[in-house]
């Protein structure tokens, strides 16, 4: 052994040829500051030893290396552009003397390459990956681009366009692609990954592969001319720009920094990549992002807890099908639980069949699934309009009309299907599922599942727990939610539980500036300037304006201090207009179907006389007035049910709302955004419109925690 650390071990494998084997105590491989302290080691002692020839880099995990050690990057940036500079030399001091070593190098790729991960494969003269494996460059998710040489070696490697297509979209990219694109150099079955490399290995040493060759490309100026250059660059922003859009700046400024460099060497493009890096990685956006993966990554800590305690679900059932039903349906037997449908008509099972087919239809056209694993999704899904086969199921999420009456009466009637421990969950957006619970005999069987429409889309399931919910009930819950490739978060029962309860007053600030006189035009244009997918009119027609009319009564009536409300709402107007928005093609907007069948919407000119009487006279309204007046109550509300323990944590809060409503990601949720602004400064923004109500009154707990100075993440006081 010619070195033994923590999470890195060197030794001779073959005659001169050496093995840096990444082994780290944790369950995956990341790059620490202690990881790269060993490299620097074992770097060195290879340097030192006479007899080496050649090196392979493997992993002992699952995956390779998953990338640098996010939980240490906000100490890192804190620290300003000059020290990011200088901590970035010396990393990339580091990775350039692995691709300077007096021998030919190979990297043994198992599983995940990722970020700083694939940047010391790119290091290596060849890469070698298995099949299943996936290899990219995600670091634009995070608001920064690669810093440690992946925006210079990549595009010398590759070439521009393919380059610009890995570090702007961030995708991880699979065997296949990494290939054709000329990232690795093979492929192979994964018992064949240290014979391949070890091979190339062989090849290189009898100087069969020209190494050397290849270090002079990664090396040298990208081989275009200035025509050529320009081309491949300023074509690509605009589509880059677009797709980014004016809130996310890491992909323009990574393929700026490409352009920047392109024709430098590999020492002074190194310089240029870490500069525009230190400036990114001080912008607000990017400890906004990386707050979110911090975020995301102790959702599903608490997930893990939960799936600990419980048995995987090998049996599910869907009650009521349709569009809801087939998409809960589709998406657990596309991800491999079996699942049986039922309803009382057969026109409803078909419906509800039709929309599974349509979305596994989608996953082959675009390549993702073939033909047999299509019919082997179908074959998971039995529709039924009977219980004869409910004996052996193991959960089941109700998804019949959103009616107490109606729920609870199917609720009684199949949980005497149902074998012992049999969970039953209701997909209700609204409905108390402590007063659900009431017309069972086994209340500590019973949660609720709110699933979010359309559900192979969205992320988020809501777990809810009721009075009598019990701990196995939950777990079981989360369990599958996961299954079903979601996000689940778990939460205690009120009205509209978390996402409608905070999204409501969100509404009703819409609501209350209509009244006052602004225009929904305005609001919606604003609204979607500040980050959001679409603005509250739109939302609302999508929603479905009698979806939301009922979910305005029933949020009224748990909390009348605050969301009740006198006078017709133009919402309210609409819905007695039998206005319900998209799904009857009027709505805020008027809808025409586009050539690929997709609701296209459009400005109705005839809105404005239609809601006389139930909006104010028109005057102006400023940008930022707007926003306050739509954001405070959705920012109050989501501490209230902090503060009364509805959710768990500040990170649950914030990433229930970032995937359960579109709230703009790189505004970091909505309790980061109070930290950003500071709580003292919210509280004195929210008191110029306390005569609106309660709903634009901070809590008392709010008032003590910005005398105090404090912050939802971290204690420090923001100036």
């Amino acid at each position: 052994m010619l070195m033994e650390g923590k999470t890195i071990h060197v030794a001779a494998v073959d005659e001169g040829i050496y093995e840096l084997v990444f082994a780290s105590e944790h369950s995956v491989n990341t790059l620490n500051r202690a990881t790269l302290a060993e490299l620097q080691e074992a770097v060195t002692a290879l340097k030192a030893t006479a007899d080496v020839r050649g090196l392979m880099i493997t992993s002992t995990k699952d995956s390779f290396i998953v990338g640098a050690d996010i939980t240490e990057f906000m100490g890192m940036f804190a620290a300003g552009e000059a020290a990011i500079v200088e901590g970035l030399s010396q990393i990339n001091a580091l990775f350039s003397s692995i691709e300077e070593l007096p021998f030919p190098t190979v990297a043994a790729i198992n599983g995940l390459a990722l970020g700083g991960g694939f940047e010391i494969c790119l290091t290596c003269d060849y890469r070698v990956l298995t099949a299943g494996a996936k290899v990219g460059l995600p670091e634009v998710k995070l608001g920064i681009y690669p810093g440690w040489g992946g925006t210079v070696r990549l595009p010398r490697l590759i070439g521009v366009d393919n380059a610009n297509e890995w570090i702007c979209g961030g995708a991880e990219n699979r065997a296949d692609k990494a290939l054709k694109d000329g990232a690795v150099d093979a492929v192979v079955a994964p018992e064949q990954l240290r014979d391949a490399a070890l091979e190339l290995l062989r090849g290189c040493i009898a100087g069969k592969f020209d190494y050397l060759a290849r270090r002079t490309e990664k090396r040298s100026p990208i081989k275009l001319n200035q025509i050529e250059m320009m081309m491949a660059f300023e074509s690509a922003k605009g589509v880059i720009g677009a797709k980014a859009g004016p809130h996310y700046p890491a992909p323009m400024a990574a393929i700026k920094t490409m352009q920047s460099h392109a024709t430098k060497e590999l020492d002074d493009a190194l310089v240029i990549e870490a500069k525009g890096f230190a400036k990114l990685a001080t912008n607000e956006v990017t400890p906004a992002l990386v707050g979110l993966f911090l975020k995301d990554q102790l959702v599903k800590k608490v997930g893990k807890k939960y799936e600990a305690d419980t048995a995987p679900v090998k049996q599910a059932a869907v009650l009521g099908a349709g569009i809801m039903g087939g998409g809960i349906a589709y998406q657990s037997a596309s991800r491999g639980t079996p699942i049986l449908m039922k309803d009382i008509n057969e026109d409803a099972l078909q419906l509800g069949l039709d929309e599974a087919a349509k979305l596994l239809n989608k996953q082959l056209e675009r390549g993702k699934i073939d033909a047999p694993k299509m019919a082997k999704a179908l074959g998971h899904i039995r529709p039924t309009l009977s219980y004869g086969d409910f004996g052996n199921v193991d959960l089941v999420v109700e998804a019949v009309v959103e009616n107490p009456k109606v729920k609870k009466s199917v609720l009684a009637e199949v949980e005497a299907q149902l074998p012992e421990g049999a969970i039953l969950a209701s997909n209700t957006s609204t409905i108390s599922i402590t007063e659900l619970a009431t017309a069972l005999k086994h209340p500590e069987n019973f949660c609720g599942m709110h699933f979010f429409n359309p559900v192979h889309r969205m992320p988020l399931v809501e777990v809810i727990r009721g009075k009598k919910t019990s701990a196995e009930a939950v777990a079981r819950t989360v369990a599958y939610a996961k299954a079903l490739g979601k996000t689940p978060i778990v939460v205690n029962d009120c009205p509209g539980f978390l996402v409608n309860r905070v999204l409501f007053p969100y509404f009703a600030g819409f609501s209350a500036l209509l009244r006052d006189g602004a225009n929904y035009l305005q609001i919606d244009k604003v609204m979607e300037g500040f980050g959001w997918p679409m603005g509250p009119a739109y939302l609302l027609d999508v929603v479905g304006i009698d979806t939301a009319c009922h979910a305005d009564g029933v949020m009224a009536a748990g909390f009348p201090d605050r969301m009740s409300h006198e006078g017709e709402t133009a919402i309210e107007r609409l819905y007695s207009l039998k206005r319900l928005g998209q799904k009857n093609g009027l709505g805020f907007y008027r809808y025409e179907l586009d050539r690929k069948g997709k609701p296209k919407k459009l400005v109705d000119e005839e809105l404005p006389k239609l809601l006389e009487g139930s909006v104010g006279s028109a005057r102006e309204f400023g940008d930022e007035e707007i926003i306050a007046r739509m954001m405070i109550p959705l920012c109050i509300e989501t501490v209230r049910c902090l503060e009364e323990g509805i959710v768990g944590s500040a990170a649950e809060a914030d990433m229930a709302l970032v995937y359960g409503i579109g709230f703009p990601p790189f505004r970091g949720g909505a309790l980061y955004y109070i930290d950003q602004m500071g709580l003292d400064v919210f509280c004195r923004l929210a008191d110029r419109f306390s005569d609106l109500g309660k709903l634009y009154q901070p809590t008392d707990k709010m008032r003590e925690m910005a005398a105090a100075g404090q912050k939802y993440f971290g204690k420090e006081s923001r100036a």
